[in-house]
């Protein structure tokens, strides 16, 4: 309990990516989707938490969590998870659940990431400390690479990719075939008028949360599948056929508010999008992640961002730029006051 009696809930999130294939190119009949819906809760308990709804599509299914979402696809497995859950103590299991059912032999890519935490105190080991979960990480990756963008004494962004001497990446062909990319927001110090909309005394329903914030409105026309906390909170996802998805998850108590959006949509600017996700959630302050690789629709976001000191009433704080094996990263710090 803090001061005001509300018990206290972490929002960041933990996001684990990973993309596998086959050294020999035969992923024909390889797929995630395999892995039977059984094994999969099991690999959520070590993680503690707990499948809550699905949907899906000929591309991807999506699992709205009690702790967030897991999104899983052909080559690809998302696990985005808040609250004092474990992700990564699952890793192990889940590479041996790839191997035994969906026919994957290889992590062709992984990412790792998370904001800085509000009470990093209440985390489980080893999610207490950015090091020791890069020390876990190593232990089962060779080629791993630890980053922290950002100001590592206020807002700070982590992250944990894979980043081999180009020479002797595994199968370099295989990504340029499929663009990719994603765009994250992160938020904080949320206006608590539209927090409070996810809460059970504002909304009956999440339907109902969803229309009235609007936020059914910021990618139209996907297939949504959304949830409302007791007696506060909120989490959808939605999907499209040709394999997008959105996530976004909400803890709106106003000592610790915090709200993430995630998509891999593909779009020449991403300016439109998080202008409605910022006229949506009015934060204070946000991060911007932006991953794309050579063959997005994306690829020139880096340059694009350059160029926006500011997003209508945030201010840009800080900027940077990483290039990696196959992923180019922008990170921004925006807000309307210096932090």
């Amino acid at each position: 309990m803090n001061d005001s009696g509300v018990q206290f809930f972490e929002g960041v999130e933990k996001l684990l990516e990973v993309w596998f294939t086959n050294s020999d190119n035969s992923n024909k009949h390889a797929d995630l989707r395999k892995i039977p819906r059984n094994k999969l809760e099991s690999i959520l308990k070590i993680v503690r938490c707990e499948i809550i709804s699905f949907i899906n599509n000929e591309q991807i299914d999506a699992y709205v969590l009690s702790e967030s979402s897991m999104f899983i696809s052909k080559r690809r497995f998302i696990l985005k998870t808040c609250g004092t859950t474990t992700p990564l103590l699952c890793l192990q299991s889940l590479l041996l659940l790839v191997e035994q059912y969906a026919g994957f032999t290889e992590v062709e890519d992984l990412f790792y990431s998370r904001k800085n935490y509000k009470r990093p105190e209440l985390q489980i080991g080893p999610h207490q400390d950015f090091d020791q979960e890069v020390a876990l990480l190593d232990a089962i990756f060779p080629d791993g690479a630890a980053y922290c963008l950002g100001t590592m004494n206020k807002d700070c962004w982590y992250l944990y990719t894979l980043n081999p001497p180009r020479d002797s990446s595994i199968n370099n062909t295989l990504t340029s075939l499929d663009p990719d990319q994603t765009l994250e927001i992160l938020m904080t110090d949320l206006d608590p008028d539209v927090m409070s909309i996810f809460t059970r005394e504002e909304c009956l329903t999440a339907g109902e949360a969803t229309k009235k914030s609007g936020i059914d409105k910021i990618i139209p026309n996907m297939v949504v599948d959304d949830y409302l906390f007791e007696p506060c909170g909120y989490s959808m996802n939605g999907i499209s056929k040709n394999g997008c998805y959105m996530t976004i998850h909400i803890t709106p108590e106003a000592e610790f508010s915090y709200v993430s959006f995630e998509t891999n949509i593909p779009a020449t600017s991403y300016r439109e999008v998080i202008t409605k996700v910022l006229d949506t959630f009015h934060p204070g302050k946000f991060v911007i992640t932006v991953f794309t690789n050579q063959t997005s629709a994306a690829i020139e976001t880096p340059k694009e961002m350059q160029h926006w000191p500011a997003i209508g009433e945030w201010k840009r704080r800080d900027m940077q730029h990483c290039c990696f094996k196959n992923y180019d990263l922008t990170y921004a710090f925006y807000s309307k006051f210096p932090s």
